[in-house]
């Protein structure tokens, strides 16, 4: 029994000692003082209080202060509780100050804020970064599409960071300014001969403003000679007349069609009046005779003239035979 209540002891006294210090970081106080910073150690108590890794500012200060940089705690808790990342922005700063790259506190905390990688930025400052862009195809006046692939050397600018567009700005731009050079030579030979042209007029039209980089070149990595755009194009154009062509002919014969077929009810609407006139002759034969103005020495004679009318037509009808061969 005296046992199990002096291991409870023991334990109890433990966690005690580990509460503790956690809530007394007495090490991590001794650790700020041999590194002469000055830390009371009710602050770090406090910081535990505030929901501040004690550990994270202690460092952060130890790290400027052997740097040579002076920083306030206050202003390194508010910024991790505005949800900042404390100990890239204290490289940062250390590594901007060592490269005599203009960087204060209260910038490399904005940026980092901002959501960019502040120490990304200051490491691209001096050592520029290189951005592969994708095949871009552009069309030269003789009609012949070239696609080419540059690759554009940056670093960063600082003071656009804030606010600054990024790479894809840089892209898009370097994109246009090459679709427009290779469209403004007249011909596709001169392009191929010097590709150093598109790269200089690209670069004259000042594409980083506005970006938080800053273009030092613009090198053409690749030439490559597409379709002929032009011929494809007068290819097109020309079918296109072709189809134009085919339907005004196919509109003129159906109306020829249509009037064809207009004349043929006509010429049978004009039969139909025919007949319907002969029709009638036979009554007014019948009337003439009743009445006395037709004999029968007269009804004979019109017949033979209609026999023979009809048999000169059937001769007129009939081809000529003809002669046999010796």
């Amino acid at each position: 029994m005296e046992l199990g209540i002096l291991v409870a002891i023991v334990v109890a006294g433990i966690i005690g000692l580990w509460v503790l210090l956690y809530f007394v970081p007495v090490g991590l106080w001794f650790s700020a003082l041999v590194s002469g910073v000055r830390v009371p150690l009710l602050q770090l108590i406090l910081m535990r209080w505030r929901n501040v890794p004690p550990v994270i500012i202690v460092n952060a200060l130890i790290a400027s202060t052997k740097a040579g940089l002076k920083l306030n705690r206050d202003e390194l808790e508010a910024h991790y509780l505005a949800g900042g990342h404390v100990q890239p922005v204290v490289n940062a700063l250390i590594s901007a100050d060592k490269a005599n790259i203009p960087l204060d506190f209260k910038a490399a905390t904005a940026i980092d804020l901002a959501g960019r990688d502040v120490l990304e930025a200051v490491q691209m400052s001096v050592n520029p970064k290189v951005i592969d862009t994708p095949q871009v195809a552009g069309v030269a006046k003789d009609g012949i599409q070239l696609n080419a692939k540059a690759r554009i050397t940056v670093r960063t600018n600082i003071k656009q960071l804030v606010g600054g567009a990024g790479e894809q700005t840089i892209l898009a731009r370097v994109g246009e300014g090459i679709v427009a050079a290779i469209g403004a030579a007249a011909s596709h030979k001169l392009v191929l001969e010097n590709p150093d042209s598109i790269s200089k007029v690209v670069l004259a039209k000042g594409l980083d403003s506005g970006t938080a980089f800053e273009i030092l070149s613009i090198d053409i990595a690749d030439v490559e000679v597409g379709t002929n755009i032009g011929a494809k194009l007068q290819m097109d154009q020309a079918n296109a007349d072709k189809n134009i062509a085919q339907a005004k002919a196919e509109e003129r014969r159906a109306m020829a069609v249509a009037l064809e077929q207009e004349m043929k009810a006509k010429a049978q609407e004009a039969r139909a009046k025919v007949i319907e006139a002969e029709a009638e002759i036979p009554l007014a034969m019948a009337e003439s005779f009743r009445s006395g103005n037709l004999g029968i020495m007269d009804y004979y004679k019109m017949q033979n003239i209609k026999a023979d009318t009809e048999m000169r037509d059937s001769i007129s009808k009939t081809s000529p035979k003809t002669p046999p061969k010796e």
